[in-house]
């Protein structure tokens, strides 16, 4: 039996994940994971089915980085950490058919995402790490500029070329040294290369610019007294991102993140 904790809360394994029913996504609005619906089902560790299975229930598998002494890992029993990520156009329809979307509680994404994740690392036994534990918080950016393939952007965000700026990072598997991960070769992110920037010109209230950065009161400000804005269906600034253009939220889906930003910055 392997129990994956985190904060002060513990997961345990007691119902399997069931890699057939991963295999054959989407069912028809089931609940992913439903663990009364799909029997237990033995997985060996795998990196390339790792990655399948995520891609099968939205998530994304962004690379590998081998633990050294400019990556924090908290246990140095752990060589390899594994970045995974999604993207609202793939996971926001699973993300939907979860009980955690309708149930009315708070950070519903989180959750959801805590409990998939959860219960994938404690049936492959690696430990899985989340960006909302803490504080004190990990640090996911630097993991994932350690990695390569990202740059930070004006927006506060990384952008990556394949993804863009929808990227978002949901977890980190830690693989033990007894299961050996080749790394991902690091390369640049998109953004240095970029020459037109158009992300600095789309936001209507001049909230991003190269030498500040992202002015984050400017924003929600816009945002509180503007409910009709074309924003609430997206962020100007990063719809003007050329890179990763079919991974954008849809407006529902941006809606979504936008309501939670502004009740983190009410909160």
């Amino acid at each position: 039996m392997i129990t994956v904790s985190f904060r002060s809360n513990s997961i345990n394994s007691g119902t399997s994940f069931n890699a057939a029913f991963l295999a054959n996504w989407p069912p028809k609005m089931t609940d992913p994971l439903e663990p009364d619906r799909y029997g237990p089902t033995s997985i060996s560790f795998n990196e390339q089915i790792l990655a399948n299975k995520l891609a099968g229930i939205g998530f994304l598998h962004l690379g590998t980085i081998q633990n050294d002494n400019e990556i924090l890992f908290t246990e140095p029993e752990f060589e390899t950490l594994i970045l995974i990520g999604s993207t609202g156009a793939k996971l926001w329809p699973v993300f939907q058919c979860s009980s955690e979307f309708a149930d009315g509680l708070p950070e519903p994404l989180d959750r959801f995402t805590m409990r998939v994740l959860s219960r994938i690392a404690a049936e492959l036994g690696l430990k899985v790490m989340f960006p909302f534990e803490g504080p004190p918080f990990h640090p996911f950016q630097q993991w994932a500029l350690k990695r390569g393939g990202f740059s930070q952007s004006p927006l506060g965000v990384l952008v990556s070329e394949e993804h863009g700026p929808w990227v978002g990072f949901r977890g980190a598997f830690l693989v033990p040294d007894t299961k050996p991960s080749k790394a991902t070769a690091s390369r640049p992110g998109p953004c240095e290369t970029c020459s037109d920037k158009p992300c600095l010109s789309g936001c209507p209230v001049s909230a991003v610019s190269l030498n500040n950065g992202y002015d984050v009161s400017k924003c929600k400000g816009y945002l509180r007294t503007t409910p009709n804005a074309d924003c609430w269906s997206g962020c100007l600034a990063r719809r003007a991102c050329p890179f990763g253009r079919e991974h954008k939220q849809t407006p529902e889906n941006a809606r979504f993140h936008m309501e939670s930003f502004i009740r983190l910055a009410e909160g």
